[in-house]
């Protein structure tokens, strides 16, 4: 466990044995099984979550009912209502689980507490937060300007893994698409 979150915090930073172990200690570990929520819409966000095994998905309920699905989360991935987390606000997403799944979890309190102590942790979490920022833009780009099909042949190429983990009608409303539509388009 604490070796692959070593190991992700070290692509971006270098720790001693000791300032890792001092990193740790301000995460605690939760297990859910398949199907549990770890937040849902309207709870107070005061954690953010690394997925140490599992995978999960962050999810919008509109009015009319439909579930648009925001982000899967995988090993070595981190998931929160980030907004919510910081403004200290009800969540808008629903969170739960695909698979069971093993997570590390920090407060926000202990997460700042951690970067006021430690420039290399605060340098780490910026560089995090910096690079899922452009994977969103990427993503609203790629839902403005792409058609169906060319959303579909990149999720594959990107993450071949994850169509053997998640069902077509997730994958079809992550894509923004109805389930019809994704049996439509060419295989991969």
């Amino acid at each position: 466990m604490s070796q692959a979150f070593r190991h992700h915090i070290e692509e971006i930073i270098t720790l001693t044995d000791a300032q890792f172990d001092h990193v740790l200690s301000f995460f605690k570990i939760k297990k859910l099984k398949k199907h549990q929520y770890i937040v849902q819409a309207g709870d107070l966000v005061t954690l953010d979550y690394f997925v140490l095994s599992g995978l999960v998905k962050s999810s919008f309920i509109n009015e009319q009912g439909k579930v648009h699905i925001l982000q899967f989360a995988m090993e070595n991935w981190w998931v929160s209502d980030y907004k919510a987390l910081n403004s200290q606000t009800p969540s808008a997403f629903y969170i739960d689980c695909i698979e069971d799944t093993e997570l590390l979890t920090i407060t926000i309190q202990n997460k700042n507490k951690l970067c006021a102590e430690s420039h290399k942790m605060e340098h780490f979490f910026r560089i995090k937060a910096t690079g899922g920022y452009v994977a969103l833009q990427h993503r609203i780009l790629s839902l403005l300007s792409n058609d169906a099909e060319t959303r579909y042949k990149r999720l594959f190429a990107q993450y071949p893994s994850l169509f053997q983990r998640i069902p077509k009608a997730m994958i079809a409303s992550y894509l923004g698409v109805s389930r019809e539509t994704l049996s439509r388009l060419s295989p991969v």
